[in-house]
């Protein structure tokens, strides 16, 4: 079992190094928008102020979820298909239902595992609607 805890103040840098350091290792198809300063900002001005966050471990992953939605689901790319994800997806659906949260169509790793974790995809974009104009999916989970 893998340990998770609700994220503080201390956990600001490190999850926005983590997301940062994930999408370059993981998505690199992805246009590098902002700098690491600008993520800071982002996930302490916008991100721990709007939604609840976890944290796995010494931060190896996190997620930030709110009523509705997963925002942000990142794990350590050494550390991920070990369960991190799942426990940490689990916290949100066991907080709220329905989920609804947006992935990248080229990331099918995501794509498998929230599938298998009962998210259906409701919707495909071009990317028009995003910040990095990349194409995404929409994809939504309810507890029976």
């Amino acid at each position: 079992m893998h340990a998770i805890r609700p994220a503080n103040d201390r956990d600001i840098a490190p999850v926005a190094g983590l997301f940062r350091g994930v999408r370059r290792a993981c998505l690199p198809y992805l246009p590098d928008l902002h700098t690491p300063e600008e993520d800071l900002e982002f996930f302490r001005d916008r991100v721990f102020g709007a939604c609840e966050i976890w944290v796995a471990g010494a931060t190896v992953g996190f997620i930030a979820f709110r009523a509705g939605w997963v925002d942000h689901l990142y794990v350590r790319q050494d550390r991920q298909r070990n369960g991190i994800g799942r426990v940490l997806l689990e916290q949100a659906m066991r907080t709220y239902s329905p989920l609804r949260l947006w992935t990248f169509q080229k990331n099918l790793r995501a794509i498998k595992f929230y599938s298998a974790h009962g998210f259906r995809e409701i919707e495909r974009t071009d990317g028009s609607r995003n910040e990095e104009r990349e194409p995404d999916m929409l994809f939504e989970w309810a507890r029976s």
